[in-house]
C-alpha cells in the first residue's frame, strides 16, 4: 500500500473521528511540500524510507 494512500486514510479519519479541521490538514500538506523544496528534504526523505523499511520488515 502506498505511503500517500496510508497518509490520506489517517487525514481522513482524523476528520471524521477526531475533528480535525480540513484547512489543517490541507496546511500541513502544503507544508510539507514546502519542505520538500528545502535543505531538509534529505533528512526527511531518510526518515522515510528506514520507517518503512521497519514497518515492512526489510533490513538490509
Amino acid at each position: 500500500m502506498p505511503l500517500v494512500v496510508l497518509l490520506g486514510f489517517f487525514a481522513w479519519g482524523a476528520v471524521k473521528f477526531l475533528g480535525v479541521r480540513t484547512w489543517i490538514v490541507v496546511l500541513i500538506a502544503l507544508f510539507g511540500f514546502w519542505l520538500s523544496d528545502t535543505f531538509v528534504a534529505p533528512a526527511i526523505e531518510s526518515g522515510t524510507r528506514s520507517g518503512v523499511d521497519i514497518v515492512n520488515g526489510s533490513h538490509d
